[in-house]
């Protein structure tokens, strides 16, 4: 598949933001107001800031990003329409729940239940992105149960680390903060690689025979390609990475994330190492989401050549 970037920094910008959204609003359950307004108004703006980001580039993937409100009404059967309300109401409990928490109107009673709502809307989004893509059979390497966890493990593994490295520039850093973001690091990379050998495992038993129905009837060729000049469908859907760079690539993100995990324990001693650790989380997040989707083959590449899917 074609890794629009596009989606590519929707899919790792709201991740970061839900992520980071919902680390706050647990501190708010268990540690109550921010201890600062300027660390409240600060942490709260910037998961915002990215969630909304996010959003609104996903639109440019669109022909007609002013018809991308139509997405919203088939929330009953599409991942997709679901996601987008849910991203839309998160809005409402989310800057509620910021104005309460970072001390702007005292109403500590009002914390905790927004807090929940706020987390629990914003897990549902991302689970929904997730979804997005692991209920499409027709691309073997996203039709995978390990891809929603890749979306929920580094949405939390990268807010994590962003909150930390907030936390090191306002001087109220605690130890349990790097813990807390290094063990998520690790659950990230581990099930990213659980992924990764799930995919490779799994059989490219799609042929031209299943495509068209006709297998039945024995093995089922080609006279000739169904056009003579590249067109959309091939640029979208046929675009592979070679077998050698997609190493090279996974290998990258495998050591960004062992690095990043090294850092944030070394802000033990100089907390604003945090501060590196977030910048190689969020290249390891973008360069595998890239992955991710160059990786992907539809099963529309059987009807240009491929053998199988």
């Amino acid at each position: 598949m074609h890794p629009a970037y596009s989606v590519i920094l929707f899919t790792t910008a709201t991740g970061a933001g839900y992520g980071l959204l919902v680390l706050l609003a647990l501190v708010g359950i268990s540690h109550g107001e921010a201890t600062t307004i300027a660390f409240g108004l600060t942490s709260m703006v910037i998961a915002l800031g990215l969630i909304s980001i996010g959003l609104l580039a996903s639109t440019f993937h669109l022909g007609h990003p002013e018809r991308a409100w139509r997405a919203l009404s088939q929330w009953r059967s599409s991942w997709l329409s679901r996601e987008g309300v849910l991203a839309i109401v998160t809005y409402v409990p989310a800057v509620l729940f910021g104005v309460v928490w970072s001390g702007l109107i005292h109403a500590p009673d009002l914390i905790k239940p927004l807090a929940v709502i706020t987390v629990v809307l914003a897990m549902l989004t991302v689970m929904s992105t997730g979804k997005i893509y692991s209920t499409l059979k027709t691309i073997r390497a996203w039709h995978n149960p390990w891809t929603v966890w890749v979306y929920l493990t580094f949405a939390l593994a990268t807010g994590g680390t962003i909150l930390a490295a907030i936390t090191s520039v306002f001087g109220n850093f605690p130890a349990f903060l790097v813990y807390f973001s290094s063990a998520w690091m690790a659950v990230a990379l581990i099930v990213k690689v659980l992924y990764w050998r799930s995919v490779d495992a799994a059989p490219r038993d799609l042929t031209m025979g299943d495509a068209t129905g006709l297998g039945r009837l024995g093995k089922v060729g080609q006279w000739e390609l169904p056009h003579s000049v590249p067109n959309y469908v091939q640029k979208e859907m046929g675009y592979a990475v070679a077998r050698k760079h997609a190493a090279k690539l996974r290998k990258l993100v495998i050591a960004a994330l062992v690095l990043a995990i090294l850092l944030m324990l070394s802000a033990l001693v100089v907390p604003h190492a945090a501060l590196l650790s977030m910048a190689l989380v969020l290249f390891a997040s973008v360069v595998q989401r890239w992955l991710f989707f160059a990786e992907a083959q539809h099963v529309v590449t059987l009807f240009y050549g491929a053998e199988a899917a």
